[in-house]
């Protein structure tokens, strides 16, 4: 019976343990922008409905109920606002389904930071911080 509470102790702990690894591996990746791995994509005006900055565009795929999009869209207008020739197109994933399978994005907000050319150079789920898409944008110049 003790030996039961005991085993039965040491799997929640552990159980608990894993959880908390999972979450602090998810929480580090959240908003992180990363080189797109992969065969080159590009996106075009047509695709996204609106023109490509000349220097860069921010493109934020949100969802209507999506609180983590609401803040996303401050920064990536902040950033459009800072750096000349950058464009902020935000996407929404419920009614752009085509463009969503097409990319792959499996959660909002998801932000991608394409080239004056619409080549996607940088992808990011969650809400990015203002630092890193600048970083990106000052990477796409170079």
């Amino acid at each position: 019976m003790v030996t039961d509470v005991w085993a039965e102790l040491l799997i929640l702990a552990a159980v608990l343990a894993a959880a908390s690894v999972v979450g602090v591996l998810y929480r580090r990746r959240s908003g992180v922008l990363r080189a797109k791995p992969g065969p080159v994509a590009r996106l075009s005006a047509d695709d996204l409905g609106a023109p490509l900055g000349s220097t860069a565009t921010l493109v934020h795929f949100s969802s209507a109920f999506c609180q983590p999009c609401r803040a996303t869209r401050g920064v990536l207008g902040k950033v459009a606002g800072m750096v000349t020739g950058v464009a902020h197109v935000e996407v929404d994933a419920e009614t752009n389904l085509d463009l969503v399978r097409r990319l792959n994005i499996m959660r909002t907000p998801t932000v991608l930071v394409l080239g004056p050319d619409g080549e996607i150079v940088r992808r990011a789920s969650g809400q990015p911080r203002v630092a890193d898409v600048v970083a990106a944008i000052a990477e796409v110049r170079a």
